[in-house]
């Protein structure tokens, strides 16, 4: 059980301001949505021959199986196969996470090219997309899923990967990529399942799925889990649970509403990992004698405690007129609350073998109100095929945060007389009361985007897809922290376009070339210590992401495909030291990663299934940053966290009707733990790590798998958030899990 030392505590949440913002935001969206209701009511009606359809039934609360995913909605917000996608894509199906026995985005990243999972600082998850690392651009139905917090995978029936900005389907951000995953939606095929999982360190897990209709045009379906779980990791553990239900309606065979809720709580001991060490001779450190510490947690497990709350509501209205033209307005309102508290090894290991230790607490409240409406209107034009998407996107959101430190007084996170502490015992005990705030924002946001798209077919080989989006982005920053009072309040306009040409030579393979941009927004601590504000405006100005791609794809069979992209995406208006005033911040056109990025998935023979992922990646600073005299980077620095190779397979093979096994491998080549500075950089080596799995079918409801990973015990850093806060990967590790559906 997590040693929750939270207190309880009066909050005055600003609850009033968001109702405003609400009844605003639904009025506006009710009237775009008539808006758009009659426009598509006027558009031209076509007249079609009635043709018959024979085939297999699709599943509707299973609607991809096995590895291979053929079309996917997150790109384009239609449905569109994925070899008409001018985009490099990764789905990660139910089937692959199950296999796998996936149980977090860290997890599911594995087997994705030009992905990897950051350390996210123990506390939330975080990802590097082509050498940019972001917390936010994650998704849940193609609505930002804004919040911080480790996110299970127990209501999640698909997670697509979209690489390269996707600011005109997504908005703010989506700078390297971005994560969708796609929830489990009630359907009238029943669905009675269970499963159990025991595994190393006493890890104990249960997930319920049940789902049937309930008349003729209701169905229902809810989701649970329920995880208690240690860690190789001294003093680490975590008890999570969840319950997901959801409705589907259908009014009538062209209208269908969905509603859905979710109440999730996540409990666990922060853990930043292991420190990084000295090295006499100047060159770059490494991380702290791996193979005796992978264990040893620096700091306090025991006042590091991680808390948080998700509760959410959502509901998605979709009508189809006799014209085809297509309606969708969707709402999602979510109640974030969340506070983690940490000890952690903030220097590297000295010649004295000590170590320094800070610490700090942080409380945030966080509430997210969001609305869409999309309408897609297919028509013929000539000679040519269109499939015109419109769409508006309205966010509200309400965000309040704090920090408490050791030391009255100071915004320090050093721990009030802790000073070094030796590295045969690196723990220390600290308070952070309430007095002694460090901290304290109040930030709102509002933002509105406006978008169009068209899919154009010219003929059976030729097909463009362009799109325009207009966002609006308003922050109202204060810092209510007493003696350091202030605001701000800014507002960003953008647009961000896309353009991708197909050509397919064949009807299987696509040659594809495309063109996007996406812009990041400074919101809440990024306003913070931008010395120089008044007389620079400019530094207000979002950070800038171009993405060029070319790539082919090419469906081998209908059950495996293959993906090939070549990539150059460049990073604008980074806020960096002015190398000619010190003191002054200013923005730079900072830096760039160009790669090639591999994919894999599907099915080799009827019994043999596959999901395999390479990357080259190259990611360097174009400009020297640093203050006058003192540059700490210099222009062709290595990005940290971004590896020359990243590599993973994952095979599945069916012996029999009862038994199948799987052997899968993911490793990568050296990498820095940060952006390479002129000194003081961790190099953190490569690996490669072996898994495997075993399947046995005991009968027609009743399956049982026994999944063990690092088959050959390896020693190596998993992730990372600084040179000092190091994770280690586990060692070899084994959990069984049975699978009953009734």
């Amino acid at each position: 059980m997590v040693n929750n030392v939270k207190t309880t505590q009066d909050k005055n949440y600003q609850v009033s301001k968001l109702k405003k913002s609400a009844i605003r935001t639904l009025q506006l969206s009710t009237a775009i949505s008539i808006a758009f209701g009659s426009f598509a009511m006027a558009a031209e009606e076509i007249a079609l021959d009635t043709v018959e359809v024979v085939g297999k039934r699709v599943s509707d609360t299973k609607p991809v199986k096995g590895y291979n995913a053929k079309e996917s909605s997150a790109s384009t917000k239609t449905d569109t196969p994925l070899i008409n996608v001018p985009q490099a894509i990764t789905v990660i199906t139910q089937d692959v996470m199950k296999d796998q026995s996936a149980l977090s985005i860290s997890d599911v990243v594995r087997y994705v090219p030009g992905v990897m999972a950051s350390q996210g600082e123990g506390n939330r998850d975080a990802l590097v997309f082509r050498g940019n690392r972001t917390t936010s651009d994650i998704f849940l139905d193609g609505m930002r899923d804004d919040i911080q917090m480790f996110r299970d995978l127990y209501n999640t029936d698909r997670v697509e990967v979209l690489k390269g900005p996707n600011g005109m389907i997504f908005g703010r951000g989506g700078a390297g990529g971005v994560i969708n995953r796609v929830t489990k939606k009630a359907g009238w095929d029943p669905v009675k399942d269970v499963s159990l999982t025991y595994g190393a360190w006493d890890q104990k897990r249960f997930t319920g799925d049940f789902g049937q209709s309930l008349t003729d045009n209701v169905a229902f379906r809810i989701n649970a889990v329920y995880e208690d779980s240690n860690s190789f990791r001294n003093g680490v553990n975590l008890e999570r649970y969840g319950a997901a239900p959801t409705f589907t309606f259908n009014l009538s065979e062209q209208t269908s509403i969905n509603l859905s809720a979710e109440y999730f709580k996540d409990q666990r001991i922060g853990d930043r990992g292991i420190p990084s060490v000295d090295n006499a001779t100047g060159d770059d450190r490494r991380p702290f004698n791996l193979s005796k510490n992978q264990d040893e947690f620096f700091g306090n497990a025991r006042l590091s405690p991680n808390e948080a709350e998700t509760k959410s509501f959502n509901v998605s209205i979709d009508h189809t007129f006799d014209n085809n033209v297509k309606i969708k307005n969707s709402t999602r309102y979510t109640d974030y609350d969340k506070f983690y508290q940490n000890i952690y090894a903030s220097g590297s290991v000295t010649a004295a073998n000590t170590v320094k230790l800070s610490g700090y607490r942080d409380e945030t409240d966080r509430k997210n109100l969001i609305n869409q409406t999309d309408v897609t209107i297919p028509f013929d034009w000539g000679t040519t095929k269109h499939t015109v998407l419109a769409g508006v996107e309205l966010v509200e959101q309400d965000n309040e945060q704090a920090r408490f430190v050791s030391q009255p007084g100071t915004t320090s996170s050093s721990i009030a007389g802790a000073g070094a502490v030796d590295v045969s015992n690196p723990t220390v005990n600290a308070i952070f009361p309430r007095s002694n705030l460090a901290k304290a924002q109040d930030t709102q946001i509002s933002s509105q985007g406006y978008y169009i798209q068209d899919q154009v077919e010219f003929n059976d080989q030729w097909q463009v897809i362009a799109g325009l989006r207009r966002d609006t982005f308003e922050t109202d920053y204060k810092n209510i922290r007493p003696g350091d009072e202030a605001s701000v309040n800014t507002t960003d306009a953008f647009w961000s376009p896309r353009a991708g040409l197909i050509f397919k030579p064949t009807n299987n393979t696509s040659l594809y070339a495309s063109y996007s941009i996406s812009y990041a927004p400074r919101t809440g601590d990024q306003l913070q210590g931008l010395k120089g504000i008044e007389t620079n405006p400019d530094l207000f100005d979002p950070e800038k992401f171009i993405n060029k791609e070319v790539g082919v794809k090419w469906d081998i069979n209908p059950n495996l495909s293959f993906t090939a992209a070549t990539y150059l995406l460049e990073r604008e208006n980074l806020v960096a030291n002015d190398p000619n005033q010190a003191g002054i911040k200013t923005l730079i056109d900072g830096q760039e990663t160009q790669g090639v990025e591999l994919s894999l998935a599907g099915n080799m023979t009827d019994k043999w299934s596959v999901i395999a992922a390479y990357t080259y990646q190259d990611g360097e600073l174009t400009k020297d940053q640093g203050a006058p005299g003192a540059i700490t980077a210099k222009k062709g620095a290595e990005l940290g966290e971004t590896p020359d190779h990243l590599f993973s397979l994952w095979n599945k093979y069916k012996i029999n009707n009862v038994w199948s096994v799987a052997l899968g491998v993911v490793g990568r080549s050296e990498m820095y733990a940060a952006t390479e500075q002129v000194t003081g950089n961790t190099l953190i080596p490569g690996y490669t790590r072996y898994d495997a799995a075993i399947f046995a079918k005991l009968s027609e409801k009743m399956t049982l798998q026994l999944n063990v990973e690092n088959l050959t015990n390896r020693d190596y850093i998993a992730s990372s958030h600084n040179n000092n806060n190091l994770l280690p990967g586990a060692p070899v590790s084994a959990r069984a899990t049975l699978n009953y559906s009734f």
